[in-house]
């Protein structure tokens, strides 16, 4: 048995690992089988004895779900309470289980808020806001650079950092309410700059105008005197109630929104 700590190539394996944590996903127990994967590069350093190791890799084949990105954090954790279990004795194996337990609810929050719910949206509307300016090869390139900067800097920081700090880690997050401030914060930031992008990405103008003697009423430049983009903002909010409270399907509405769109420019009422 390794009584050394883990090396940064040691810790380096383990995050190469984490990255496929839902390679082996399974309806019965989720993500057991990358986790326990993870944590492969830790119970071979730390067990030589065949029984012990056995017993290590039945540990985390147990239930476990969580984010994907998130889930980078409890993997560094585990890793190091395995290294004080193996090397000290002087924590109770199944304290392992029951911290990545404690985990899984609070960092699936945090990973759906702040990468699926923030950084995906913001990202996604950026890289179409460059397509739109004519930018057309950039956006998916900025789009797929970026999620991966996002993705991988979580990883690092949650397999690296979630080693050093150990479980001191897990009592620091939880006893600061941190988790839930950073999930209201991402909240906000993702409805604010979702919201921004409306009016580039929402565009919705109505060519009709109405002639008496010499006054042309553009209804367009009407509704853009009271607010420019309006159209833009009133459909949005209507996807939103529709898919919020009547619990519509976003595939139907995005078809019914190519109909739509087609039949009006076709007999134009919408240009």
């Amino acid at each position: 048995m390794s009584e050394a700590k883990l090396t940064n190539k040691e810790l380096w394996r383990v995050f190469r690992h984490q990255l496929t944590i839902r390679g082996a996903n399974n309806y019965e127990r989720q993500q057991n089988a990358g986790f326990t994967e993870a944590m492969m590069p830790v119970i071979e350093k730390y067990y030589d004895d065949p029984e012990e190791k056995k017993e290590a890799y039945a540990r985390h084949m147990e239930y476990f779900l969580t984010n994907d990105i998130t889930s980078a954090i409890p993997v560094g954790v585990a890793a190091a309470m395995e290294e004080r279990y193996a090397t000290e004795r002087d924590i109770d194996p199944d304290s392992i289980n029951a911290v990545k337990t404690a985990l899984m609810g609070p960092l699936a929050g945090l990973g759906d808020s702040l990468l699926n719910g923030t950084a995906r949206p913001i990202l996604a509307g950026l890289a179409i806001s460059f397509v739109s300016s004519g930018l057309g090869w950039f956006g998916p390139i900025f789009f797929v650079i970026g999620m991966a900067i996002v993705s991988l800097g979580v990883r690092y920081l949650g397999v690296f950092q979630g080693y050093k700090q150990g479980v001191k880690f897990v009592e620091k997050i939880q006893s600061s309410g941190l988790i839930s401030k950073i999930s209201d914060l991402a909240a906000i930031a993702a409805f604010t700059i979702v919201g921004g992008f409306i009016p580039a990405l929402v565009v919705i103008n109505i060519p009709i105008e109405y002639t008496s003697g010499d006054t042309v009423l553009n209804i367009q430049e009407i509704l853009d005197g009271l607010m420019p983009g309006v159209l833009g903002l009133l459909y949005t909010g209507l996807m939103y109630w529709l898919i919020t409270k009547k619990k519509i399907s976003a595939i139907k509405l995005i078809l019914v929104t190519m109909v739509v769109g087609i039949v009006g420019a076709w007999f134009g009422i919408l240009g």
